[in-house]
């Protein structure tokens, strides 16, 4: 898997729902911690199935994982993550200002807005903190299906205008004379993504047209957020054996075609191909066969 070989020290899973993002994610973890790799997996999809998959609880604080030397891995859970961000947001003003005000600061801070902003900063202090860069040496991302995570990696540049603009009261995001700073961590994030030499984003996707078309929409979509060091895993291919029954040649060939008429903007990308697993891979044991 090019993936695996071509990997960097941040990598990151997205695509659509369903398409073996946690799956591959987790594969990968158990994959480097079992070279001897001090490995951290994080998970931001907000309807997460990491539990199942790894067959644990795991929480929103890193933990090891049982069965695996070296990996921890940790659940980023965008209601917990927002509770915390507005206790930081207004945890300060508490016997400062009176109730009103900080009850008008807590309806602010109570939207969907400030749920994914939370997410985000969360996601933003793993990718900033010296304590994580010192303790891992590889961190792996599963992210929440596409268009949420290309929400969140927009959110920085969408400020900028609205934070020159605005220097005073409140906001989803918290105080706006406080913004500044914060968005500059966003900013750092975001340019760490950017990095080539640091993080490597995996559009992942199944092997039909419209799973195809879905990435390349995304892979543009990055680049134009300057996030360029992008490969493609293609997974669950089935490939039909000789003497295989009429349906699976069927299922077989709608593979190799649409394979083949892969959208040109994937084609320049670094390229792994997964087949179709003949087993649930839930549990390490299953997990460690994924690559086999």
């Amino acid at each position: 898997m090019l993936f695996l070989s071509l990997a960097t020290r941040n990598l990151f899973f997205t695509g659509k729902g369903g398409v073996g993002k946690t799956t591959i994610s987790c594969a990968a973890a158990i994959h480097f911690a079992d070279r001897g790799e001090k490995v951290l997996l994080v998970c931001t999809d907000p309807a997460s199935n990491l539990d199942d998959v790894l067959e644990t609880q795991v929480s929103s604080v890193p933990a090891p994982v049982p069965g695996v030397e070296n990996l921890q891995a940790l659940n980023i859970d965008p209601e917990e993550a927002a509770r915390q961000y507005r206790e930081k947001v207004i945890g300060p003003y508490r016997g400062v200002l009176p109730e009103s005000a900080l009850t008008s600061m807590e309806e602010q801070l109570s939207g969907a807005c400030t749920t994914e902003i939370a997410a985000f900063d969360e996601f933003a202090r793993l990718l900033g903190s010296k304590d994580i860069s010192g303790q891992f040496d590889r961190i792996i991302f599963d992210t929440a299906p596409t268009g949420h995570t290309l929400r969140l990696l927009q959110l920085p540049s969408a400020w900028d205008g609205f934070i020159e603009s605005n220097t005073s009261g409140t906001s989803c995001l918290g105080p706006l004379s406080g913004l500044d700073a914060q968005h500059q961590v966003y900013k750092n994030a975001i340019h760490f993504l950017q990095d080539g030499e640091a993080s490597t984003l995996v559009l992942v996707c199944r092997p039909d047209e419209a799973s195809l078309s879905e990435a390349a929409r995304t892979s543009a979509e990055l680049a134009e957020l300057g996030i360029n060091n992008q490969q493609i895993a293609i997974n669950g291919i089935f490939y039909a054996e000789p003497g295989d029954d009429s349906t699976a040649r069927s299922l077989s060939a709608q593979h190799k075609n649409a394979l083949a008429a892969c959208p040109d903007a994937l084609r320049q990308l670094p390229r792994s191909e997964l087949p179709l697993l003949p087993f649930a891979p839930l549990g390490i044991d299953r997990l460690r066969q994924v690559f086999a």
